[in-house]
């Protein structure tokens, strides 16, 4: 199998969010020397798993691991994607980028997705922007055989439109939420939807990123952690979030994160397609 990284991404240094992530990487990571790819377990992506044997057999020689840095572009606003992204170990987030500057995540991929729908869905290109949020693994499949696969129909197909089913409750409810909830009660929702996506409860993340991926002040995150933290929630320290009590954090949330989390159980379960 090809272990060649995502070349059409930008560096980990690309400017995001006004140069939020390079600020990150400058401050509180080290980017590590370059190295042999391992590859990860194609196992831990959730959509790969549920592929019946004879579509895995098809893509397998296809299938290329890639490393997910912080801060890499898989795909701009408008432009044409030539792959598709199975997340293994990595978050990606969707983001809407506003003329002002201004950005927003309308929703988050991890182990449980693709990021790519744009391209068997036939639009080919999206207005919205997908950015590796924390750092990981993945695979990606070239456009071409992905859309081959979906006009085959059958499982694969099937499996793919429930996706998005989910994928676009989530961006309606992340919508709903962002409009009528307290900040405290969104940070709870994307803090819970994060280390669902996570092997830990731990989170490599400044909150001036978690505001500007929220689309909320930086004064209203730090609010916020503060609040959970002295509940005995969270702990906190500069660059990394680390969630304690997952329970009380699930009971101080909003019903955001229940909606999205049983709307993926229901039409994602843990088996092959059918």
């Amino acid at each position: 199998m090809d272990t060649r990284t995502a070349g059409s991404s930008h560096d980990i240094g690309a400017t995001l969010h006004g140069g939020l992530v390079k600020r990150c990487l400058d401050t509180h990571y080290s980017v590590p020397a370059k190295q042999h790819l391992v590859h990860p377990d194609p196992m831990k992506n959730h959509l790969l798993t549920a592929l019946p044997d004879a579509v895995w057999r098809r893509w397998l020689p296809h299938l290329e691991a890639v490393e997910m840095p912080l801060g890499q572009v898989l795909y701009e606003s408008g432009s044409v994607q030539n792959y598709v992204y199975f997340p293994t170990s990595a978050i990606v987030s969707l983001l809407y980028l506003l003329e002002s500057g201004g950005s927003a995540e309308i929703a988050g991929v991890g182990n449980e997705g693709i990021v790519g729908i744009s391209l068997f869905m036939g639009g080919e290109s999206t207005p919205s922007r997908a950015v590796v949020l924390s750092a990981g693994q993945g695979y990606r499949l070239r456009a071409s055989i992905m859309k081959e696969e979906f006009n085959r129909g059958g499982p694969v197909l099937h499996l793919l439109l429930r996706y998005t089913q989910a994928l676009l409750t989530q961006m309606a409810q992340t919508s709903v939420c962002n409009r009528h909830h307290a900040v405290d009660q969104q940070l709870c929702r994307w803090l819970l939807l994060s280390i669902d996506r996570l092997q830990h409860n731990h989170l490599v993340i400044t909150q001036e990123l978690i505001a500007n991926t929220l689309g909320v002040r930086r004064e209203g995150i730090t609010e916020a952690a503060r609040s959970l933290r002295q509940a005995g929630l969270i702990s906190y320290a500069r660059g990394h979030i680390s969630v304690i009590d997952r329970h009380g954090l699930e009971q101080r949330s909003c019903e955001c994160y229940a909606v999205v989390k049983r709307e993926c159980e229901r039409l994602l379960p843990a088996r092959t397609a059918t």
